[in-house]
């Protein structure tokens, strides 16, 4: 947008804070700074989504942009897009229409209701037209622009994998696994978390495992009184580059993350799924990824297979091609125009764009 001469605000909630999950992104990705950072922080569900509508509201206020263009399935993602369509500002959601159809997952919630009071709805798999259109959402404000994740992916993994982070960890590259854990469903339940991370230790005296922890699980983990295997590294938070480029080289990856399933689709890395579902069914049917949910001995089977060179190579979904960014862009330009049009029969002027 910057590159088309849009006038925009960029605004940072804070809902992500920590600076290796969040600050070191801007300097990594050459993001521009953000105009305004509101610093919510960590809270409850209900409090985090009231004070980032709380004080998003406020930026409506001084700088009343035309449009709000919100981003995937968290909480700010949902509390921009009520702020925006209470106030009759209209709302372009991108990674729009994906369900996991499961409502005990927050990100399920916010999926579901920022759609529904959206304006324009990008979308990055054919099943997310499907899921809107059954919504009733109409047609003309669907908009299948393909994978803004995978543009980043793709323009960073050869620096990423550049500086060789398995050397970090002692490994070669394809000859470890990788393990990321974050959601309730399989870190809040002690017996649960203590089955899965005990198949966990066994696997890791075959296969070394780099676990890089959420701080949320660190935290359970830490409580829990957990010992790692030997081969079992638990570590850090990663920053991107790293992570992709440990990502890009694993033998596999073992994930609860929605976002993962979709990099490993990508990259062609088999990726086990411990969840039951996934909004993503495109890295099912045509990528890398099989759903586990806490079948361990499925788990371990799966895991046989891979190691064994049984897995599917799979393929890239249609339009994950580095250039979803655009086609969002040549929309919002399309949307845009209409707009101004309006706007101009009234001879008012409206700042184009506030991105939360």
């Amino acid at each position: 947008m910057k590159k088309r001469g849009w006038p925009q605000i960029l605004v940072h909630t804070g809902q992500h804070y920590d600076p290796i999950m969040a600050g070191v992104f801007f300097e990594e990705l050459g993001m521009p700074l953000p105009d305004i950072y509101l610093r919510v922080g960590s809270d409850t569900h209900a409090r985090q989504t009231a004070g980032i509508m709380t004080a998003f509201d406020k930026v409506c206020d001084e700088r009343g942009p035309s449009l709000v263009v919100v981003a995937g399935d968290v909480n700010s993602t949902v509390a921009a897009a009520l702020v925006a369509a209470k106030r009759g500002i209209p709302v372009a959601h991108v990674e729009a229409g994906l369900r996991s159809f499961d409502r005990t997952m927050p990100e399920e919630v916010n999926r579901v209701v920022t759609d529904s009071v959206s304006d324009l709805l990008f979308t990055t798999e054919a099943s997310a037209n499907e899921n809107l259109l059954r919504e009733g959402v109409p047609a003309e404000r669907i908009c299948f622009a393909g994978n803004c994740m995978i543009d980043t992916l793709l323009h960073h993994v050869q620096a990423a994998v550049s500086r060789s982070p398995w050397q970090e960890f002692g490994v070669e590259p394809g000859k470890y696994a990788l393990l990321t854990l974050h959601r309730p469903s399989n870190v809040d339940c002690p017996e649960s978390l203590g089955a899965l991370l005990s198949a966990i230790n066994q696997m890791a005296q075959r296969i070394p495992i780099i676990f890089p922890a959420h701080p949320r699980t660190m935290a359970v983990l830490e409580r829990a009184g957990f010992v790692a295997a030997a081969g079992l590294q638990l570590r850090e938070p990663l920053s991107y580059l790293p992570f992709l480029g440990l990502m890009a080289r694993a033998a596999f990856v073992m994930t609860d993350s929605g976002g993962i399933q979709e990099e490993t689709t990508a990259l062609s890395v088999p990726c086990l799924t411990l969840r039951s579902n996934t909004e993503r069914p495109v890295t099912l049917t045509a990528g890398t990824n099989r759903l586990v949910g806490n079948d361990l001995a499925s788990l371990r089977g799966l895991v046989d297979r891979i190691l064994a060179g049984d897995w599917p190579k799979g393929e890239c979904p249609p339009l994950w091609d580095g250039h979803a960014a655009e086609r969002v862009a040549d929309a919002l330009e399309r949307w845009n125009e209409r707009w101004n049009e309006r706007w101009n029969e009234r001879g008012v002027e409206k700042p184009f764009v506030a991105a939360a």
